[in-house]
């Protein structure tokens, strides 16, 4: 089903060579710990959070909302979380710019942050693979995907962020990503669209549309058979660059 869709998106959709869908509703779920959220990351153990603000990770506990955990990073201007069994990274995607500066904080560009995840103890901070910004950071199937822009690629690499693997995506800013169990989703936050790729080919299988009203979509992940994302408060194309659902975490009902 196309549902509500525009013309438009429907003769984008047929243009893109894959099915499109309407959601079917957004849920808000919790509030983050400190109103930014820009990074998610779903794990057996509870949410990551990364803030975009503060650059801190929080770690929620899923019947609750409620930190269970919550680290000081090396990141700055958080645009993204991941969590394997050992580390959180962290996408620092440039200078912090709504707090005070740090000596840890990006000067240009991008960086990944890698932490303990046990500890939150910093281990490493690497370079972004073409020297520019970042946004989406994912771990699944032993590996790290990363969002790059210019060109804009999904990358797969290693916990040391040495890239094994690439594919193209399709449309711009490409933001937070989430893993099925089989495929990989991808937030492209301009289109407020999630796509679902075949990560063998790259492949673009379907796409999820979002509603102009609905909260601005930011980090994403997969949990309990649906996606979650998060509405960071900053956003182009709101007064003031902010969105009115700043702080939300949101299930996509699908």
């Amino acid at each position: 089903m196309l549902g509500a869709l525009t013309a438009a998106a429907i003769t984008s959709a047929r243009e893109q060579n894959y099915p499109l869908r309407r959601r079917r509703s957004v849920e808000k779920i919790w509030q983050s710990p400190e109103g930014n959220p820009n990074g998610l990351e779903a794990t057996a153990e509870g949410l990551w959070v990364g803030e975009q603000i503060t650059d801190r990770a929080h770690l929620l506990d899923w019947r609750t909302g409620k930190a269970t955990a919550s680290y000081e990073t090396h990141s700055s201007n958080t645009s993204g979380i991941a969590a394997s069994d050992k580390y959180v990274f962290m996408a620092a995607n440039g200078p912090a710019f709504l707090r005070e500066k740090r000596s840890t904080d990006v000067a240009k560009g991008g960086r990944i942050c890698k932490l303990d995840i046990r500890t939150g103890e910093p281990v490493a901070d690497y370079p972004t693979p073409n020297g520019g910004g970042l946004h989406g950071l994912l771990w699944a199937r032993e590996a790290l995907w990363v969002t790059q822009f210019s060109p804009n690629k999904i990358l797969r690499s290693d916990d040391s962020v040495r890239i094994a693997g690439e594919f193209d995506a399709p449309l711009g800013r490409a933001h937070g990503m989430g893993w099925d169990g089989g495929h990989l989703w991808c937030m492209f936050s301009n289109d407020r669209r999630a796509l679902k790729f075949d990560v063998t080919t790259g492949a673009v299988l379907e796409g999820v549309q979002l509603d102009a009203t609905d909260p601005d979509p930011h980090g994403m992940t997969w949990w309990d058979g649906g996606l979650w994302y998060c509405d960071a408060g900053i956003a182009p194309g709101f007064e003031d660059n902010k969105s009115p659902n700043a702080g939300w975490i949101c299930r996509i009902h699908l």
